[in-house]
């Protein structure tokens, strides 16, 4: 077991970023950060970024962490180990030489909606996807991507020989070996939880050999190989240092949070970045079945992540923001307004075509209100996400011993006056804001550390220095709460009724195609 007075590198590579810190393996202290930017192109529902981008982003983070951790007195011979966290589900085809085939398909692409609509009524329904695999694929997720290669791009899905999740990719990279984890590998649609192994029936329905895949690790902290020399030269580290198998960000936000089997169980989490998340870890399997927006993932532990995504959150108010000329805090209750920041599609509830939508607007109507009418709709849309979060989880979001759990907020939002008072407004929860922020890259930090011997969870509890930050419930905003359900209903009563009438079209090329 390596000592714990060494530094621990852990990798966030996210949809807009990559970000790498260097963690001191005993205390926790950030002893130096670096941070670089990605392109994200595409239109009219693509979203994709060239996998060698988010190369090129974790060599230049941690060659400005490692010139940091030098200003500091510190060497790169004092890392012994790393560990990516990466966005989910994001779908990257490899050819012969190791190179992307095309440009990675991210989560946030909602091309692949029909694709997913095919998935869903295939093998038994959806129920039968819950039980087999914890999750009722939706647009975002790898399986429907891969459907959509095949239908659009045949020539590029047959070249493929390898496909991989965004963190598989880094971390082969990294360390020369195929290896993913069954937190990450949880999110693609063809892993079975059940059984912690990839399911055999929904890869030969959809045309996808095993030997594409990587092999799955017992957990995200198991030891996925060690730094190449070719890896070691272009990020400036020692070679042979432990590499971990790494993770989704999701269950590594849930590590970095002490979440797991050796840490805190069944505390709800909200987190407030470009998408809104709401999770927690259990130790049983979520019961998922008739909660298709309730993804049944796999802990980066060995426990599980019932876990709910909403695609418009804090980038979706940024534009608001923008459009109405306000400053983020510049805001009032959106009183009769009902505004649904609905920018890029939604993912939760299933509205992959929608755009904003806005109602009630009337001649005294401000713009300081239609701006908190855009954190309210974005809000109650998470909010009623993690009601279904806890009736996965075995917990009754109206009994009182529920509403009374405190609410852990997270992520980049969790710092603004305006997204933490609507947050408390409509919960009516009491709020915890942890003292550590950037838990994605902490969390990654931690498995490093698994890499050496630790238990990750633990290591990430110890590292829970500084004291939380506790806001007392507020009573809830019921009105403001029952206005928007019913817009946000009416909604995707609209958009059910429009699925059902065009799902001949929509469904037999898919299903068609696969025979």
């Amino acid at each position: 077991m390596t000592p714990r007075t060494s530094v621990v590198i852990g990798v966030d590579s996210s949809t807009q970023s990559t970000k790498a810190v260097f963690v001191d393996a005993l205390s926790g202290d950030v002893l130096a950060a670096g941070r670089a930017p990605h392109v994200v192109e595409g239109v009219a529902g693509a979203r994709e970024t060239g996998p060698e981008v988010w190369w090129d982003a974790l060599g230049k983070a941690v060659a400005a962490g490692l010139d940091r951790l030098a200003r500091a007195g510190t060497g790169p011979r004092a890392v012994a180990g790393i560990a990516v966290a990466g966005q989910q589900h994001g779908l990257v085809a490899l050819g012969r030489d190791g190179r992307a085939l095309r440009p990675a398909m991210l989560w946030n692409d909602t091309r692949a909606a029909p694709q997913a609509a095919a998935l869903r009524d295939a093998l038994g329904g959806p129920d039968a996807w819950s039980a087999r695999t914890g999750s009722v694929p939706v647009a975002s997720f790898t399986a429907a991507k891969w459907l959509w290669l095949r239908q659009n791009e045949p020539g590029t899905a047959a070249e493929c020989v390898a496909v991989r999740l965004p963190h598989d990719f880094l971390t082969e990279r990294l360390c020369g070996a195929a290896v993913t984890d069954p937190g990450d590998a949880s999110g693609t649609g063809w892993f079975d939880t059940r059984l912690g192994a990839y399911d055999a029936e929904v890869l030969a329905f959809l045309g996808l050999s095993p030997g594409l895949l990587p092999e799955v690790a017992p957990s995200a902290g198991s030891r996925a190989g060690a730094l190449t020399p070719s890896a070691a030269a272009f990020l400036g580290l020692p070679q042979g240092i432990p590499v971990a198998a790494g993770t989704g960000d999701n269950m590594a936000a849930a590590v970095g949070l002490g979440l797991g089997k050796s840490g805190l169980l069944d505390h709800p989490v909200v987190s407030l970045g470009t998408s809104g998340t709401a999770f927690a870890v259990t130790s049983d399997r979520p019961r998922t079945l008739g909660l298709p927006q309730v993804a049944g993932f796999a802990a980066a532990d060995g426990a599980h992540l019932p876990l709910a995504c909403t695609l418009n959150c804090t980038l979706a108010v940024e534009k608001m923001c923008t459009l109405l000329g306000l400053d983020r805090d510049d805001t009032a209750p959106g009183g009769e307004v009902v505004l649904l920041p609905y920018l890029d599609g939604e993912r939760t509830p299933d509205l992959p075509g929608a755009s904003g939508m806005l109602t009630g607007l009337r001649h005294t109507t401000t713009r300081q209100q239609l701006l908190g009418a855009a954190y309210e709709g974005a809000v109650v849309t998470l909010l009623r996400a993690l009601d279904d979060v806890l009736l996965a989880g075995g917990l009754d979001p109206a009994d009182p011993g529920t509403t009374a759990l405190p609410l852990r907020l997270v992520g980049g939002g969790a710092a603004g006056r305006s997204w933490r008072d609507t947050v408390r407004r409509l919960s009516g929860r009491p709020l915890v804001l942890p003292a550590r922020t950037e838990h994605v890259a902490l969390g990654a930090a931690a498995l490093a550390a698994g890499a050496t011997g630790e238990d990750p969870v633990a290591v990430a509890r110890s590292w829970n220095t500084g004291t939380d930050i506790e806001l007392p419930a507020v009573e809830r905003d019921k009105g403001t709460w029952e206005r928007i359900g019913s817009v946000l209903d009416e909604a995707i009563g609209r958009s059910r009724t429009a699925v059902s009438a065009d799902a001949p079209a929509m469904r037999r090329p898919g299903l068609r195609s696969l025979r």
